[in-house]
């Protein structure tokens, strides 16, 4: 049953995300003949391809977030392989490279906007710069997933000699791949990009929150120093966010305020939005019994609550509440607070427990029901207290949002990862994802060492 839920999930994704957006250079690799003008890429830079970052959310099956009672042992299915952590998703050299080809195939159409934008007729040489600039940031977005997904989690230590992902300028995808890049030298091409972005990223997106803004910008910054566990500077690009961004959270715990339209991209909450089809996905008890009995979340976004079997409640705002159906792995008002909420509570803010307590319970109040409003706040003398509650949050917060398993990587970094077992629908314990595991770090896809047989592959 999930299976198919899945299957409907990225059809709907299509469905969805395709209408908010104008049809425009559908075809490639002709499609980029077309491109001659300003206004082409302008135009280009609205195709549905770039409202996403993943056709899939099979890096959601890697998590200790899901509890998929049908797995097949051995592995069958693409999701029994991913669920149980296998060195490789398939052993068919002729199957799609989930994740690696979603994200390359975007850098590829960003460098095709990098490579002609340049010599475009027509419009302005600000305009120009805008549509590059919008161009570097989702490039360096589609690296920071790269990134956090074949390389090991960022190590200042390592970091120069441990080996990432080919970074790739060209938009040719027949030309051999470069050698892998160190996860430094990648890390830097993000920083170089971004803040090369910046100054000419346009003040505002909210008419189209997929496209990229100086606010944006900011939020992706926030992300890649969180990541890159420099908790000061991640502190400061989340504020910076916050400040310039238009973006507004949704309260949950009214329902009256909810958007009308099911394209994530253009919710209210969304300072870079990117759609994301994860939804009928069985959650672990351990998940489940996070939550209050006055989290608003509850009901919103997860199907059959009240069943206290296995693999029974859902994440599956589709079956619920229809407006939230797909996830946004992009950037957000929320996600923002509560990095920011993070790093302060790691100590890296001159009032750190004010801070922590004022970003975390911003999100709070949009979350749970209580009069008045200060009840819903967390109160702690405690900054570990603190910390603790905000990881917690976090994780109720961003479940199934892209980003759990690289939180998982970066807490196992911290020595703050148990080991993540799974077990069939009989309790059979099947696979354990050990403290420090290889397994932390993808292998790069067989699919693409056929081709590149003398790129060194992870263990």
């Amino acid at each position: 049953m999930n299976k198919f839920k899945y299957i409907a999930a990225q059809l709907l994704l299509c469905c969805i995300v395709f209408s908010g957006c104008d049809k425009y250079l559908d075809v490639e690799p002709k499609g980029k003949q077309l491109l001659k003008t300003t206004n082409d890429f302008d135009l280009w830079l609205n195709a549905m391809a770039f409202t996403t970052e993943m056709t899939s959310s099979y890096l959601e099956y890697m998590t200790d977030n899901i509890d998929y009672l049908g797995v097949n042992t051995p592995p069958i299915a693409l999701a029994d392989f991913v669920y149980t952590w296998q060195p490789q998703f398939t052993n068919d050299v002729a199957a799609p490279a989930y994740l690696w080809a979603d994200h390359y195939q975007r850098i590829s159409l960003y460098n095709t906007v990098l490579l002609g934008i340049d010599a475009a007729e027509g419009g302005t040489a600000s305009q120009r710069n805008s549509i590059k600039a919008e161009a570097l940031l989702g490039r360096a977005y589609s690296y920071f997933y790269l990134v956090n997904e074949y390389a090991k989690p960022y190590d200042a230590a390592s970091a120069t000699t441990d080996l990432a992902v080919p970074f790739v300028t060209s938009d040719n995808v027949s030309q051999k791949a470069p050698p892998r890049a160190t996860t430094a030298e990648i890390y830097q091409h993000m920083l170089d990009d971004i803040n090369a972005a910046i100054p000419n990223l346009p003040d505002d997106n909210s008419s189209a929150r997929f496209r990229g803004s100086k606010a944006a910008a900011y939020s992706v910054l926030a992300r890649v120093y969180l990541y890159r566990r420099e908790y000061s500077e991640a502190l400061r690009y989340a504020e910076l966010a916050l400040a310039n961004t238009r973006a507004t959270m949704i309260d949950y715990t009214n329902p009256a305020s909810f958007p009308t339209t099911q394209n994530v991209v253009s919710h209210p909450d969304a300072i870079y939005g990117k759609a994301y089809a994860a939804f009928g996905i069985p959650i672990t008890l351990d998940l489940k019994g996070s939550f209050a009995s006055n989290d608003a979340r509850r009901t919103i976004f997860y199907s059959s609550w009240t069943s206290t079997a296995r693999g029974v409640t859902a994440f599956y705002a589709a079956a619920v509440t229809p407006t939230f159906q797909l996830t946004n792995s992009g950037t957000t008002v929320q996600e923002m607070h509560l990095i920011a909420a993070e790093c302060a509570a790691r100590g890296t803010a001159p009032n750190s427990l004010a801070t922590a307590l004022s970003h975390l319970n911003q999100v709070r109040r949009n979350r749970y029901t209580g009069t008045p409003i200060e009840s819903r706040d967390f109160t702690s003398t405690n900054l570990s207290a603190v910390f603790t509650e905000v990881l917690a949050e976090r994780r109720r917060e961003l479940p199934f949002h892209g980003l759990r398993w690289f939180d998982m990587r970066r807490f196992d970094m911290e020595n703050r990862m148990p080991a993540v077992t799974r077990t069939n629908a009989q309790n059979t314990v099947i696979a354990t994802l050990a403290p420090h595991s290889s397994r932390y770090t993808l292998q790069i896809p067989i699919q693409v060492t056929a081709f590149n047989p003398d790129m060194p592959q992870n263990p």
